[in-house]
């Protein structure tokens, strides 16, 4: 189960009709790299055959099953406060992540 926040929900609904081409999702990822070992990533994509369609808060988004082992239990927010962070994952996975917040390992 990942969790949206509503701040998360809003932003994603913006991005949706001004990124999103016709029937794309949200995909959110895990891929190697970043400081930490592995990073988040977020783009809008079509449904593969082996996605998982997941929903949280009115929100369908994708997920591929390796990033939804890593990720499961997290919750993702935004934050477009004064430091400009963007989306954070809350992941209780992680055993360490980067500065940066878009890194764990």
């Amino acid at each position: 189960m990942i969790r949206l926040t509503d701040r998360a929900v809003s932003q994603i609904r913006k991005l949706e009709t001004e990124k999103a081409s016709e029937g794309q999702l949200l995909r959110v990822f895990v891929e190697a790299g970043g400081c930490s070992g592995f990073e988040y990533g977020m783009s809008f994509d079509a449904r593969k055959d082996d996605d998982h369609v997941l929903e949280s808060n009115g929100v369908s988004f994708l997920m591929d099953s390796t990033s939804l082992e890593y990720l499961d239990g997290s919750e993702i927010d935004f934050d477009d406060g004064l430091s400009g962070k963007g989306f954070d994952v809350r992941n209780p996975n992680a055993t360490s992540t980067c500065g940066c917040g878009r890194s764990f390992n």
